[in-house]
């Protein structure tokens, strides 16, 4: 299979990846990296910095809010957790997603009645 088949950037996905893991709950960035792994963008972990500059980016933009957990053993955690925004952009993002569900399935099922 040629290398240019399916080449979409697997970061496309990851603001909807960090807001569905979120939306089961608050997390802190090294969980959020193993449960967004589980989604089947990336191949393998997700890269720790593209995933920490997300959630920047988001917290930034109010889509998650952020706080230091020092409870425990070890250093504090920034703790995330998913905003009323952001669980309307998820929303958003998984209306976009059904959309391209449905143009793919309509696009196979022409290829294959051909």
């Amino acid at each position: 299979m040629s290398k240019k088949v399916g080449g979409a950037k697997p970061q496309r996905y990851m603001q909807p990846s960090l807001l569905l893991a979120l939306s089961g709950g608050s997390s802190y960035g090294y969980e959020l990296i193993q449960t967004i792994g589980e989604y089947g963008f990336l191949r393998g972990d997700a890269p720790p910095g593209m995933v920490y500059r997300h959630l920047r980016q988001m917290d930034e933009e109010g889509l998650v809010e952020s706080s230091w957990d020092a409870s425990g053993d070890g250093p504090a955690k920034r703790v995330y957790s998913i905003t009323p925004e952001g669980a309307e952009i998820l929303e958003a993002w998984i209306i976009h997603m059904e959309r391209q569900r449905d143009a793919l399935d309509a696009f196979i099922r022409r290829y294959r009645a051909a």
